[in-house]
């Protein structure tokens, strides 16, 4: 679908949507801590959907009551031969060492972008640990066959966390007992530690983190009683998704580039790696108060700002647009995280924001944007990427005149309301009519 967005001033209220990385995180939890789990606020996006259905096909029972989602899980006791990812990077590289709990042949598969993304990480590791592998030359489809057999090993973790997060928790799953994973040049750190939080909230035994080099799990007394392990079907866990810092991260440069708004629903002291956005938000010199239990954000003159994403990659986006909107060259590192994304993003943003007037040049491992020119009005096209259709919805809210975006309707994949909320702020927002 397309969706036209002209400038706009915002002003209002809004609640963040539910985290997509701390709510897949805890349907893979709950699958593997046997009991039963009562998730809060669970989210509603494409990737949230397809980490239900996988914990589904691999034995979890789902109920929705009262707009919280029950989980009971015995453990991973797969209903079906195959599983199916979406378009969920997290989701492929989670839950494929927890498909290898079970000794079942199962294949692995995804859609979309996915089925391009290099999956060679798990040919090389899994044979390492006892369990059968075939891939498509590095690729989807995955066949899997396990059980895997949890020893010492040494993983590159330059390409994603998100590999480690899914042997964390299979390590934890599988009781691992004085064994290590070894992890060289390990990326977005943040999310490890979103990860341990969640094993450690779901009684699953936790390893030493000794300095995102080495997490050892350890031969000592662990208190199984209160672990999943030995967790009876009375077993009840109560989590609550957070909201999420890579949805309000869009939202909250919109306020700063095109009014004043409140966003609530966000913990200030996450583990989430995008709540690094408040420094550039502080940097660029916009109107910012932050408080417990509400965020504070409005438009001001706008200086150009510089920022490192290597470790919260997702930010790139929403800062492009942020930077389109300061008067002057802004510099973000860490565009080689960017290639493996939905989209090559660092080459995307380049080219989507060039038909709204705004240059950009990749020179290493550098962004350099040049803000303070005129945003025009132009077509965009998503690029069937979520962050591009939400980036570029932003800073239309400051061009010259209308903006339509292509393919908008990617915003599903991680921020289904995002169009709405902007909406519910004063943006104008033309949308399809739907019957």
């Amino acid at each position: 679908m397309n969706v036209t967005i002209a400038p706009s001033t915002l002003s209002g209220i809004i609640q963040s949507n539910a985290s997509k990385s701390s709510m897949q995180r805890a349907c893979a939890a709950a699958l593997v801590a046997k009991g039963t789990c009562i998730i809060k606020n669970p989210g509603n996006s494409n990737d949230d959907k397809a980490a239900m259905d996988i914990i589904q096909k691999l034995g979890a029972k789902l109920e929705i009551e009262n707009e919280k989602l029950k989980i009971e899980s015995k453990g991973v006791q797969p209903l079906s031969n195959e599983i199916n990812c979406g378009e969920s990077g997290l989701s492929i590289r989670m839950f494929t060492p927890l498909v290898a709990l079970s000794d079942k042949e199962i294949t692995i598969n995804g859609s979309g972008s996915l089925v391009t993304r290099p999956m060679d990480f798990f040919d090389e590791i899994l044979p390492l640990l006892g369990v059968q592998i075939k891939s498509s030359g590095g690729k989807l489809p995955l066949v899997i066959q396990g059980p895997i057999q949890p020893a010492t090993i040494e993983i590159d973790g330059s390409l994603s966390s998100q590999f480690l997060t899914g042997l964390l928790l299979a390590y934890a799953a599988s009781n691992a007992s004085d064994v290590a994973i070894k992890v060289i040049n390990l990326k977005s750190k943040p999310y490890i530690d979103l990860t341990l939080d969640v094993m450690k909230q779901f009684g699953l035994k936790v390893p030493e983190n000794k300095n995102y080099e080495e997490f050892y799990f350890s031969n000592s007394d662990f208190d199984y009683a209160q672990s999943s392990y030995t967790a009876s079907s009375t077993t009840l866990r109560v989590y609550t998704v957070e909201g999420d810092w890579s949805g309000a991260a869009f939202l909250l440069v919109a306020g700063a580039v095109a009014g004043n708004i409140i966003v609530k629903g966000l913990d200030v002291f996450s583990t989430q790696a995008d709540k690094a956005v408040l420094q550039a938000l502080m940097d660029c010199g916009c109107k910012l108060s932050v408080q417990a239990e509400q965020i504070e954000i409005g438009k001001a003159s706008l200086q150009p700002f510089h920022f490192n994403a290597t470790e919260c990659p997702d930010l790139f986006p929403p800062l492009v647009a942020l930077a389109a909107n300061c008067n002057g060259k802004s510099v973000i590192e860490g565009t080689s995280r960017l290639t493996h994304k939905e989209s090559n993003r660092a080459i995307t943003l380049q080219e989507e924001f060039a038909k709204l007037g705004i240059q950009i040049d990749l020179q290493d491992d550098l962004m350099i944007v040049h803000g303070g020119t005129d945003i025009k009005a132009s077509t965009v096209h998503s690029r069937h990427d979520h962050r591009i259709a939400m980036a570029c919805a932003v800073a239309a809210l400051n061009a010259t005149g209308e903006v339509v975006i292509e393919e908008a309707e990617a915003i599903n994949k991680s921020y289904p309301d995002f169009y709405e909320h902007l909406k519910l702020l004063g943006a104008n927002v033309s949308l399809p009519i739907t019957n």
